[in-house]
C-alpha cells in the first residue's frame, strides 16, 4: 500500500512556544495559519503538524496522493482502496470514507497501543 506523505500531528498547549521550539530544531513553517492555531512545520522530508485545541492526543498522519512537499503524486493508492484493504484484514475503523465518492476523504484507525492513525487524502 502507498500511504503517501507521513507526518506527526501534535496536540500542543501553546502553539507559539511550540513553533519557536521546532524552529530551534531547524524546522520552518511550511503551511497552516498561526491565528487559526495550526501550523505544518518542515525540516527536509520531516513534517510535524502543530495543533492547539483541535484534538486531545497526538496522531500519526498519512496523506495518500501527496509527497512531502504536498505535491500531488501521479500514482497513489486512493484512501478508499486503503480502507477496503484494512477492512478485509479485520482492522476496526473509526469513521469511514464514503466508498461511493472520489477525491478528498479520510478515516482513522487505532493501533494496538491506542495510537490514532489518520489516513487523510486531500486530492
Amino acid at each position: 500500500m502507498k500511504l503517501g506523505a507521513f507526518s506527526v500531528s501534535l496536540s500542543v498547549k501553546d502553539i507559539r512556544a511550540s513553533k519557536l521550539f521546532y524552529e530551534n530544531l531547524g524546522f520552518t513553517v511550511f503551511a497552516g495559519d498561526l491565528e487559526k492555531n495550526y501550523l505544518i512545520m518542515k525540516n527536509e522530508n520531516s513534517l510535524i503538524g502543530l495543533f492547539q485545541g483541535m484534538f486531545e492526543n497526538n496522531i500519526l498522519t498519512f496523506n495518500p496522493g501527496w509527497d512531502t512537499n504536498a505535491k500531488t503524486l501521479e500514482n497513489f493508492d486512493d484512501v478508499r482502496t486503503i480502507q477496503k484493504h484494512l477492512k478485509k484484514k479485520g482492522v476496526a475503523l473509526q469513521g469511514e470514507a464514503d466508498e461511493t465518492t472520489t477525491g478528498p476523504a479520510s478515516f482513522m484507525v487505532t493501533d494496538p497501543d491506542g495510537n490514532s492513525i489518520l489516513i487523510d487524502q486531500h486530492v
